[in-house]
């Protein structure tokens, strides 16, 4: 049983399933997990989507991948994910 809410294409409809596809295509096929937690509310999704595009995908991140790493053991940690 998940403990954070996530969307996914099996129980997504409407607008949130056209946007999960369209992702999808976006990202090579793989949706980040990320994503599939952002897109529960869409409120909070796209400011967040972007946030996560500008650190992590953009071709000079300021962030190195070891930071990256870090950053997300953190998050992870903090919202008290499996290890």
């Amino acid at each position: 049983m998940a403990r954070i809410t996530t969307t996914s294409l099996k129980t997504a409809s409407g607008l949130r399933r056209f946007m999960l596809k369209m992702m999808t295509k976006k990202y090579g096929g793989f949706l980040p997990g990320i994503m599939n937690i952002l897109l529960v509310d869409f409120k909070i999704g796209r400011p967040a989507g972007n946030l996560y595009q500008y650190l992590h995908l953009r071709k000079k991140s300021p962030l190195s991948r070891v930071q990256r790493e870090m950053l997300a053991t953190v998050v992870n940690g903090l919202i008290g994910g499996a290890p």
